[in-house]
């Protein structure tokens, strides 16, 4: 009765919108009274009449943004649920704006229990007839905005959901003296459950951190500066947590179609005045150099700024009120010009730049002000176009004239001190008179430029031709920026110079010891501009070496600068990497981000450089690294294609995948998933859980371990205290089954009063298969990652069912795992989360044997060696005598450890003094009376606890020690 009185109160409360808007809130509320009927026979109540005519959408129930940025480098994983409540299947539809800079690293489709993950392929050459096609989709649909759009449509049967989960990574740019994290909430409805978590982590330590007023589209930063409401930001001194979660009503005070808009963090780092910050791990660095406190070097600019016909009304207004304010902020020793270009050129000022002195700037925005949008200004230089188009636009005339009088100014201050000179480019069409190709237009500002100067192209609307644009400023070493049609262009403008308007170096090379270090990104810099940052990644060579040597040079308007030292890079790496293993969860599973961020790079690079490249075999040779990398990587680039599998039917495509647009054309479609048949795409409310089978054969917990030995009727346990980090090999089989099971350690502090030291627990595990085919599971308290055929990574909340090349994965919510190889291994992984851990609690795994038939007689490792091994027990001192095959060393052993032979286990020809306990295990589930055996389960299991330590967890190698042994072993049996 309540949620009924509710329902109406809330369509009351909406009198005068749609049914449709009233449904969709009463959806994301949960308040439906009642289900819609599937035949029409049925009695039903009488306010369902209007609704029942209507087609019932299918509506997100879950909108969930987790975000870890380590060092700038930032992974974003998306997850959004999509329910349909009616009995019909329905078109469900996600879509997610993220930045252009950004690289999918992964995309995933969960309908009911079904997992459709994605592959990443390199792209197949496209054939000459669909280029111009595609090219005019490409500029007409990615105009828009700085980011790009990812829409998926799939046809999602009745009573059933749809979980779509999509990763990016990107490296956040710094500036005017900040990194901005951006990231769209934009589900288009309402949400039950709308959360987006950022996790930070900054060495160096964090300066400053603001979260700012949600942007939309046109509104820039306006308004209130506080951050949106719902948002908790908790903060130390190199690490900060932000959580934005509103509820329905505070989304509804926002916006009540649930278009909330971006939500950015700002912030910045500590700097020692050094040659940068230089981090390592793994076996690759990242260097960021980022000056502060020097004096700014004079510049020289021309605007060249296009007054065509297309640009009348608000454009040219906005252009117009950036320049006031831009002129404003030129300094005393700067020298500047300014030429506009449509049919017609002009110049303000013939052949010369002039100091920028009050009464120039008030000239030049005189000159501004009458600038016409007619095509018809009075000119120095005419085109020859018609007299009666005025929407010409000679966009080669107007680059050429202003790089001329700017190389000509150049030229006859060759011996005045050291500046900087600037082409700022502002257009919002393409060319259409005087020279039209765009190569030549690149080829024609090159030769006047002869790298003297960098021309930064600015984009206005949905009209231009970005992809030339952007060759125009990557050929000369600028930059492009877009400014959206809908976006106020002054605030913009005024944005884009306030980054390139303090020019403080130029000339930058920064070097590395060539013995250290190889495989670098760009290092050499035209200009760095105040607020900025330079990064730069490669590998590390000799690791043998603790110090890598840097060397930075540049220039400053009267002075070459020359800084190096030799920085600790092991050092620095150990540090890192305590603090990476002691941080949450999210940061803890992404502590690969240097050799990625090196990745991310190296592939930017090669898709620069290739799009400068004229010759077709270097560039060629260039597109197949980038293949090379993006696929090993797992990036969405230019050059590669996310493919979902295969195995579903497939329609004609309806969806589209934005990304760098302004790159050649390389846009995949992805396939739309078609309803599926009941017995394979059946309702979630029908599905049953499937039962776990848990065994006692484990580890769980600080780690406890248990091993059963059914043929004995015995149980045996022990612990193993390891140190964080340390990764143990569990489970050996690699040469018979291609099976290796390794875990990692996580430290925690030690109950008080307690007797240990420490704890640890295992945070991670991996299950390396090599038979038939070659993958691995890696899981963690959060995400589980299969690495096959395809690349799957899903979070733990969600259930799922996946069958690939042998290996079948059940994943069952915040619960547990289970992983079955050729039918005959199993495995099941349980998940311990904490809400509100306490300080000596971390969320943690447990690994039980499920099945071992699949296992051969020499497995071996920590669990695996006891499963084909049989025990004795003997608890009475006649039974223990008749035990010891050496007395005097039994006895011996035993005096040395003082225990007593009141309980003894005898295994592997060894008598093992034990005591009798009660293990929990399987959540607490089940206690398990077993024997225990101390120190580290000393004659217990073969070797000692060290021998039982591997490099990496991927990590399938079989040590030597052991390979012996087994040799022993089978020569024994063999007599």
């Amino acid at each position: 009765m309540e949620r009924t009185l509710l329902w109406l109160f809330l369509a009351c409360l909406s009198w005068g919108q749609k049914v449709e808007e009233i449904q969709d809130y009463a959806s994301d509320l949960d308040l439906f009274p009642f289900d819609f009927p599937d035949s029409t026979g049925a009695r039903v109540a009488r306010q369902t009449n209007v609704l029942q005519r209507l087609e019932i959408k299918p509506h997100i129930t879950e909108f969930t943004v987790k975000s870890t940025i380590i060092s700038r480098y930032a992974f974003t994983s998306v997850s959004c649920t999509i329910l349909n409540r009616a009995s019909e299947s329905r078109e469900a539809v996600f879509q997610l704006q993220l930045p252009s800079s950004a690289f999918i690293s992964n995309f995933t489709i969960i309908v009911g229990e079904q997992v459709y993950p994605s592959r990443m392929i390199a792209k197949e050459k496209r054939h000459g007839g669909n280029k111009k096609k595609n090219q005019k989709t490409e500029t007409a649909e990615n105009a828009e905005s700085d980011m790009d759009i990812f829409r998926v449509a799939t046809k999602l049967p009745g009573k059933d959901k749809a979980i779509f989960l999509l990763t990016y990574e990107e490296l956040l740019q710094r500036r005017l003296g900040f990194y901005e994290y951006v990231v769209s909430v934009r589900p288009q409805q309402l949400v039950g459950k709308l959360f987006v978590e950022v996790n930070l982590l900054e060495q160096s330590g964090i300066k400053h951190l603001e979260v700012a007023p949600l942007r939309k589209a046109g509104n820039g930063d306006k308004g209130s500066q506080s951050p949106p409401v719902a948002t908790k930001i908790d903060q130390t001194r190199t690490t900060a947590k932000i959580v934005f979660k509103p509820s329905i009503v505070q989304q509804a005070s926002i916006d009540r179609k649930g278009i909330l808009g971006d939500f950015i963090i700002r912030y910045d780092v500590n700097r020692e005045p050094s040659v940068g910050d230089v981090q390592a791990m793994n076996g690759f660095f990242v260097h960021y150099f980022a000056p502060k406190d020097l004096t700014p070097v004079p510049k020289n600019v021309v605007f060249v700024i296009d007054n065509s016909a297309s640009m009348l009304g608000l454009k040219i207004k906005q252009t117009k009120d950036a320049l006031f304010t831009i002129l404003g902020d030129l300094r005393n020793e700067d020298h500047f010009n300014i030429v506009g270009f449509s049919s017609r050129i002009k110049v303000w000022q013939q052949d010369r730049l002039v100091l920028a002195t009050p009464n120039n700037i008030k000239d030049a925005k005189k000159f501004i002000h009458l600038m016409s949008t007619s095509g018809v200004n009075s000119a120095t230089t005419r085109s020859n176009c018609p007299e009666d188009l005025h929407d010409c636009t000679n966009m080669n005339g107007g680059i050429q004239t202003g790089a001329k009088v700017l190389t000509d100014f150049i030229a006859k201050n060759v011996n005045s001190p050291k500046s900087i000179s600037l082409i700022i480019f502002i257009t919002d069409g393409r060319p259409t008179i005087g020279e039209t190709n765009s190569s030549k237009i690149v080829a024609n500002t090159k030769e006047v430029n002869k790298g003297q100067f960098c021309l930064y192209s600015i984009g206005i609307g949905k009209d231009v031709d970005f992809k030339l644009l952007e060759r125009l400023s990557v050929e000369n070493c600028g930059v492009l920026w877009k400014i959206p049609e809908e976006e106020d262009a002054s605030l913009l403008l005024k944005g884009f110079y306030d980054q390139i308007g303090t020019p403080v170096l130029s000339d930058i090379e920064i070097g590395y010891s060539k013995r250290r270090a190889a495989y670098t990104t760009q290092n050499v810099y035209a200009n760095y501009f105040n607020g900025s940052e330079i990064v730069i990644a490669g590998k590390l060579l000799n690791t043998s070496s603790s110090d890598l040597h840097v060397q930075v040079s540049a220039r400053t308007s009267d002075k070459t600068v020359l800084l190096e030292t030799d920085v600790p890079v092991s050092k620095n790496g150990d540090i890192l990497h305590k603090e990476i293993t002691s941080a949450e969860e999210g940061i803890q599973e992404n502590g690969n981000y240097i050799e990625r961020l090196w990745g991310y790079l190296t592939i930017k690079e090669l898709l620069k450089t290739r799009m400068k490249s004229n010759s077709v075999k270097k560039r060629e040779a260039l597109t197949d690294q980038a293949k090379n990398l993006s696929v090993a990587y797992h990036f969405l680039t230019p050059v590669t294609t996310l493919k979902l599998e295969q195995d579903m039917n497939v329609q004609d495509p309806l969806t589209d995948i934005s990304h760098n647009p302004s790159d050649e054309s390389f846009r995949e479609l992805p396939p739309v998933l078609q309803e599926q048949s009941r017995a394979t795409g059946s309702s979630s409310k029908t599905r049953k859980k499937m039962k776990v089978s848990i065994s006692k054969t484990s580890v769980d917990g600080d780690p406890h371990f248990v091993v059963d030995f059914p043929l004995s009727n015995i149980t045996v346990c022990f612990n193993i205290d390891g140190e964080p980090d340390d990764i143990l090999r569990l489970v050996s089989d690699n040469k018979h089954s291609g099976v290796t099971v390794n875990g990692k350690l996580i430290g925690a502090p030690a109950p008080v009063n307690g007797h240990k030291k420490q704890r640890t627990y295992f945070s991670a595990l991996t299950i390396l298969v090599t038979k038939p085919v070659r993958a691995y599971i890696e899981a963690t308290p959060s995400r589980v990652i299969l690495d096959s055929k395809d690349r799957l990574v899903l979070p733990c909340d969600k259930t799922a069912t996946v069958e690939s090349q042998g290996l079948l994965i059940t994943l069952n919510a915040n619960s547990n795992i289970t992983v079955t190889i050729q039918d005959t291994i199993s495995f099941v992984i349980l998940f311990h989360q904490y809400k509100n851990p306490a300080p000596f609690q971390r969320n943690h795994l447990g690994f039980y044997i499920a099945n071992s038939k699949g296992l051969s007689a020499n497995t071996h490792g920590l669990l695996g060696q006891f499963l084909y091994t049989s025990v004795k027990i003997a608890t009475s001192p006649t039974s223990t005598s008749s035990m010891l095959s050496q007395p005097d060393q039994e006895e011996q052993y035993l005096q040395a450890h003082n225990e007593t032979a009141s309980a003894m286990l005898k295994v592997k020809g060894h008598v093992i003094p034990v005591m009798k306990k009660q293990r929990k295990i399987n959540n607490g589930k089940e206690q398990v009376d077993c024997w225990f055996v101390k120190n580290n389960a000393a004659r217990l299991i073969d070797g000692e606890y060290k021998d039982y330590l591997v490099s990496h967890p991927f990590d399938s190698e079989t040590p030597a020690w052991l390979t012996n042994e087994l040799n022993e072993t089978v020569m024994d049996s063999a007599k």
